[in-house]
């Protein structure tokens, strides 16, 4: 398990776009910090560089931390919106407005998104400025650049599809900077910074894979792939040639990097096995370090008793028309492997309480759950099985269904035990199965965004995004494509008008 050094290095947050000094300690644990650095004294050594990259893997975490109120994380605020879920949480009014499709640009989560990912673009920039500076070993110089870089652009990324236009902001920003009160972007030309940090990346000499949670030629090539998925649908439409782009990049990760598909589902949350096989780039949590998460408590059924946690929330759970929605046979439904209907009494194991619902599986953590109350399970950003289909989508677009494209899906579809697809598969075979396989894992809610299609439940059929009604009511509109430009930042600096469409 990486430990990410963190002596005292910068953090700058864009909500007035000022560069503020964040403390912090040597190993990043709990060790006193005796230094007094300064911006201008700081990136001396090869340790200052080392640490001032760290700190971007410390803030990855904030995406699977807790929010606001009882029961929220940022992660949530992408899954809400699918209309897939139910709540037995009647505390969190941000994911209630965000299930009804009722929000608005106060919502806390809103204000996490914006302001922790420019923190992150604004450590990102001053270690792509100044690292190139220090005198230190120039393979590890590069390297470090280019962990930099991909996390600019995994910012950036996540900025653009969330947001829209947002400001662009390549160097460090003091108080005196015009950069302070900055306007929006246009998204394509966001889209292009981000294509080139990625392919500078490529370059900079990493690791094809990283078992300790680091930034790896494979992690990569993945986003790069699914930036380029995005930008070959909407709001770009850049054109057939980024299904291409998108198709052959991901061919690049199956064709020359040592990840595999898990045999079973119960490797996914196995934790001998994070950073390695199927995961690619995944968010570090060690208990040892009481650096944990609450996703296993967060998804429990309410207050069933089968853990020791202190609080079983049941913050979110899929409706019974996603559950529907699978084929039948498909080994994903079954019990304890993406979703359980059942476990044993905490207070009495050979009592099975029944939930009377199915409940998300794919992030259980059965130490925590039944003896330390202390989740450390990874959250994981990019695994194999996404690149598989990402080839998949984009070949069909690019290619057709050749036998190349056909392998990536089918290699999906064997591990959940349903028959094969051929070449009479269409792409709605295609989107479906990407939408039961990275069920919950933040890739739903972009997906439905950049295609404008939404998965009918009862029907099977992809619909139009704008007019589609959830199984239980809301209907998707307009002014959903993008969430708001958060009414903190606007009133902070209005040169962020006007905020998006509906907004």
């Amino acid at each position: 398990m990486m430990k990410f050094i963190n002596k005292r290095t910068y953090i700058a947050a864009l909500g007035s776009a000022a560069l503020l000094l964040g403390s912090s300690c040597s190993d990043f644990l709990d060790e006193e910090n005796k230094s007094d650095y300064t911006q201008e004294n700081y990136f001396q050594t090869a340790e200052h560089a080392e640490a001032a990259i760290n700190t971007l893997y410390y803030e990855l975490r904030f995406v699977s931390d807790g929010s606001g109120t009882y029961g929220e994380s940022p992660f949530m605020m992408l899954e809400f919106p699918t209309g897939l879920l139910n709540t037995e949480v009647g505390q969190s009014q941000a994911n209630r407005d965000l299930r009804n499709l009722t929000t608005n640009a106060e919502n806390n989560y809103l204000i996490n998104w914006w302001q922790r990912s420019f923190k992150s673009v604004a450590n990102a920039n001053l270690a792509i400025e100044r690292i190139p500076d220090i005198d230190m070993n120039e393979g590890d110089k590069q390297r470090l650049i280019g962990e930099a870089k991909f996390m600019r652009a995994f910012n950036y990324f996540n900025l653009v599809r969330i947001f829209g236009k947002v400001p662009l902001i390549l160097e460090p920003v003091d108080a005196n900077s015009e950069l302070l009160y900055p306007e929006r972007t246009e998204q394509a030309q966001v889209y292009e910074v981000i294509v080139q940090d990625l392919k500078d990346a490529e370059e900079a000499g990493l690791p094809d894979t990283d078992n300790t949670g680091r930034v790896s030629l494979g992690a990569v090539k993945t986003l790069l792939s699914s930036v380029y998925l995005t930008m070959a649908g909407y709001p770009l439409q850049a054109g057939d040639e980024y299904y291409k782009l998108a198709a052959d990049k991901a061919e690049e990760v199956i064709d020359n990097f040592d990840y595999r598909l898990f045999d079973t589902y119960a490797e996914l949350h196995d934790k001998k096995l994070e950073n390695t096989g199927e995961f690619i780039f995944q968010n570090q949590y060690l208990a040892g370090a009481n650096i944990t998460n609450g996703l296993t408590a967060w998804l429990l059924p309410r207050s069933k008793k089968i853990s020791v946690f202190s609080d079983e929330y049941g913050v979110m759970y899929p409706t019974q028309a996603f559950i529907n929605s699978h084929e039948t046979g498909d080994k994903r439904v079954e019990e304890q492997q993406f979703y359980f209907t059942e476990y044993p009494s905490i207070e009495n194991p050979d009592v099975m309480v029944d939930f009377g619902g199915s409940y998300i599986f794919k992030y259980f953590n059965e130490e925590a759950a039944l003896n330390t109350a202390q989740n450390d399970l990874n959250w994981t950003f990019f695994r194999y099985a996404e690149v598989l289909l990402t080839y998949a989508e984009a070949g069909f677009e690019a290619y057709g269904p050749t036998a190349k494209v056909l392998d990536a899906v089918n290699q999906i579809r064997d591990r959940a035990d349903l028959p094969y697809f051929d070449a009479s598969v269409t792409r709605e075979d295609i989107w479906t199965e990407r939408f039961h396989e990275l069920s919950f894992e933040n890739k739903t809610w972009f997906d439905m965004v950049r295609r404008r299609k939404v998965l009918d439940l009862e029907t099977g059929q992809w619909e139009d995004f704008i007019g589609h009604e959830f199984s239980y009511g809301p209907k998707l509109t307009e002014k959903y494509l993008l969430f708001p430009v958060p009414q903190r930042e606007i009133s902070n600096n209005t040169k962020l008008l006007p905020n998006n469409t509906g907004w």
